[in-house]
């Protein structure tokens, strides 16, 4: 957390802030939407496309009908969580509109506080079937994971139609109720899936169009000072994305690489001093993630406990070499080596996810634009 006004902020993540809205009705684990359990409606592409560019890329805010998303301003960020988890886990797309038709029927794409029995969540979830605690639950990154770790479990899923694919995963006791869902669904991902892209793509990002990191000096010469590079290779990383040929080190632990899908998933949200990551796509700037909070937030998404601030944080965990970096180290950066003022985690393949600072989002850099000004590494797990 980067240190703006000379008081410390010792706050603790408490639970993700929701906003649980109503739907039609509940039955038999499926929260069921607005439609009818019939066949695929039809889906204006060109309208979800301007839904989506109104909610997440400041476009035209005027009044756009989609049938199906008649909360927007709730269901749009929630779609993009789930997509951009299926980016970050190499899901393809076809995977991606699954998860998002599966999304669609179980809440309307809202992030539930309830439901049949026990299930919560976008797929609601139920804790007592072994998706995780309720509070993982209501972590659209949490359980968007999970759903895609279910969908690859299905033998041959891709050549299943999204409706087989989405019950392999669900069984749900409506199996033939997530195929209407289809043609929104592949709207939005078409639509969200630009949002996403790498630098050099014409398309919008998640944040100021154009942007490039900025908040770090360029690169130095010293190369190697990682086990898997130093990321100059990646070249420019515009705010908010991540680059296609980045993929989770298979060969950390599994609670790092939870950490860094749980980071990843924040990618383009605004940086909010002092604010708590717990709703990063949220609407209240306070649940939105400064730096500290949001290695808090991913750690805890994987298990394991920090403290809240950089002042702490540096000794969470045990000190490493920066020249013996690996993915899920935490880098320290500005103040003293004591009292670091900002924090990033190592993700490997040489880059840093982090919040920088107001005014910008969380990103992706490289640690050889670090690599002089980092005062501290830690290893958490």
């Amino acid at each position: 957390m980067k240190k703006t006004t000379g008081a410390l902020v010792g706050l603790c993540a408490t639970g993700p802030l929701l906003l649980a809205l109503p739907i039609l009705g509940i039955g038999a684990g499926i929260a069921s939407a607005s439609c009818s359990t019939g066949g695929a409606q039809g889906v204006d592409a060109s309208a979800v496309a301007k839904q989506v560019k109104a909610i997440l890329d400041g476009g035209d805010k005027g009044s756009v009908s989609v049938p199906g998303l008649d909360a927007p301003a709730d269901q749009v960020p929630n779609a993009k969580t789930i997509q951009a988890t299926g980016v970050a886990m190499n899901i393809p797309a076809r995977g991606q509109v699954v998860a998002l038709a599966t999304a669609l029927q179980e809440s309307g794409l809202r992030n539930l506080t309830y439901g049949d029995r026990d299930s919560l969540g976008l797929f609601q979830q139920r804790p007592s079937m072994g998706w995780g605690t309720a509070s993982q639950i209501l972590d659209p990154v949490h359980a968007s994971t999970k759903f895609y770790e279910g969908l690859k479990k299905v033998s041959g899923w891709q050549s299943l139609s999204v409706a087989q694919a989405a019950q392999a995963v669900q069984k749900s006791g409506f199996p033939e109720a997530y195929a209407k869902w289809e043609p929104l669904a592949t709207a939005l991902q078409k639509s969200i899936e630009p949002l996403l892209q790498k630098a050099g793509s014409a398309s919008p990002s998640p944040s100021p169009s154009g942007s490039v990191d900025t908040s770090s000096p360029s690169p130095d010469s010293a190369g190697g000072c990682s086990a898997d590079g130093d990321g100059t290779d990646f070249g420019t990383i515009p705010a908010g994305a991540l680059p296609d040929e980045y993929k989770i080190p298979a060969s950390a632990p599994p609670k790092v690489q939870t950490a860094i899908r749980w980071a990843l998933g924040q990618l383009g949200t605004p940086y909010q001093w002092g604010g708590t990551c717990t709703d990063s796509h949220g609407k209240n700037p306070m649940g939105r993630c400064d730096c500290s909070s949001l290695m808090q937030g991913a750690y805890k998404a994987a298990g394991v406990t920090l403290t809240r601030t950089t002042y702490t944080q540096v000794k969470d965990g045990k000190a490493v070499s920066v020249d013996a970096l690996k993915p899920g180290d935490l880098l320290f950066t500005e103040g003293t080596a004591a009292v670091p003022e900002h924090v990033g985690m190592a993700i490997g393949q040489g880059l840093i996810v982090h919040a920088p600072h107001t005014g910008d989002v969380v990103r992706i850099t490289t640690v050889a634009s670090w690599k002089s000004r980092i005062l501290a590494a830690r290893r958490v797990v």
